[in-house]
């Protein structure tokens, strides 16, 4: 491999692939320890059906297990890097109780991954359920 001629983008690319990985399965263990390092503390986390939480509120959702994930399965499809900035667009599978209904998920989604002081944090997610 040409180093000099490497993008700057391909490895911001393997490092949002490692930090979602590392998030969808923090969200499986209900690990609010890895969450609120992964998380912005601007979060705007926007679920299937439409609600919104912020960083505190959805870290209590899975602390307090209302948000409980059975399963998921997850694709990065595209990863567009800008400067601080990268927007991951994918899919979303996911067999969850979320308070006391069992739920099967079928997104698309968008998540926003943001760079400050050299760390990476998810600022926002966007799911849309795909149609059946």
């Amino acid at each position: 491999m040409d180093l000099q001629n490497a993008d700057p983008a391909d490895e911001v690319r393997r490092v949002i692939e490692d930090l979602e990985q590392r998030r969808y399965s923090a969200m499986l263990a209900s690990d609010v320890a890895t969450l609120a390092d992964l998380l912005d503390d601007e979060l705007v986390y926007t679920h299937s059906f439409g609600e919104r939480d912020d960083k505190a509120g959805y870290l209590k959702k899975v602390e307090t297990r209302f948000f409980v994930y059975h399963e998921i399965h997850h694709s990065s499809d595209r990863i567009i890097v800008r400067e601080s900035l990268a927007v991951v667009a994918g899919t979303m599978r996911a067999k969850a109780t979320v308070g006391a209904a069992i739920r099967e998920i079928d997104n698309s989604c968008m998540a926003v991954w943001g760079k400050s002081k050299d760390r990476w944090r998810l600022i926002a997610y966007q799911p849309t359920p795909m149609r059946k």
